[in-house]
């Protein structure tokens, strides 16, 4: 995803919320750690950090562990008593951050390096209380993030659709990669029909569907079905899989909005 200018990177700093103001601990030195504590002070915010894994954060009134999910109640068990402490994750709850009074910030993207910008990007917040959850809104504001609101019960259903939108599709694009070198053809080929179909389907929804699938051309996707089972007959379930969606979706006609129906 090609970085967003920040739409205001001068901006002063915002007001958090009364009982939880002060330093802020960034713990966790890797790629979002980085990027986040870049961001923030690009804001005008007092930033500590990033800070290496283990840190207990002593200086600060607020700390975001940027960790790995599997490594968010280790490090939250490190970070001294009365500080107001959030995570990163989409798919954790609040629980792992007990007994701080806790906070979650999920930025919907993937963060490549120091510089990313957050201007724009969608993201799921959470708090334990009205406080926290203060803390939460002004730090994703401080960075231009746009905020969601997720409750905990949908938190594992919200990091399912990420994960299909983005990992998976990163899948789906290289099986369709592995297919075409078969024909001599590279990815390069590809990637403009792929960055058109996700313009579509942002545009569109389910309206944006093409091809023969779509079309019922069924002696076409038997073809395509042969190709695929004699040059990489390990990807034919997905293959038929996919086929069998893309028939379910097609099947499904347009919904008053121009997307399918449900």
């Amino acid at each position: 995803m090609p970085d967003r200018p920040r739409e205001h990177p001068h901006a002063a700093a915002p007001s958090l919320a009364p009982s939880t103001a002060g330093p802020i601990a960034i713990v966790g030195a890797g790629r979002m750690g980085a990027a986040l504590a870049a961001g923030l002070l690009a804001a005008g915010l007092d930033v500590r950090g990033p800070l290496r894994r283990g840190a207990r954060a002593e200086d600060a009134a607020i700390v975001l562990l940027a960790v790995p999910d599997a490594e968010i109640d280790a490090a939250a068990a490190l970070i001294a008593p009365g500080r107001t402490v959030g995570h990163l994750s989409g798919a954790t709850t609040l629980a792992p951050l007990s007994p701080h009074e806790a906070f979650s910030i999920h930025p919907l993207m993937t963060v490549t390096g120091h510089d990313t910008s957050f201007a724009g990007v969608p993201a799921a917040v959470a708090g334990s209380t009205a406080d926290s959850l203060a803390v939460a809104e002004a730090l994703a504001s401080a960075l231009g993030l746009r905020i969601l609101r997720v409750d905990e019960k949908d938190r594992p259903a919200y990091h399912a659709a990420a994960s299909i939108a983005a990992n998976y599709l990163v899948a789906l694009e290289v099986f369709a990669e592995e297919l075409a070198a078969t024909a001599g053809v590279d990815r390069a080929a590809l990637a403009p029909l792929v960055l058109t179909a996700a313009r579509n389907w942002q545009s569109q929804g389910a309206a944006a569907l093409t091809g023969p699938v779509a079309r019922g051309d069924d002696e076409t996707v038997a073809r395509q079905r042969a190709a695929v089972a004699e040059r990489l007959p390990e990807r034919l379930a997905l293959f038929d899989a996919l086929a069998a969606a893309t028939r379910d979706l097609a099947g499904r006609g347009p919904g008053p909005s121009g997307g399918a129906r449900p």
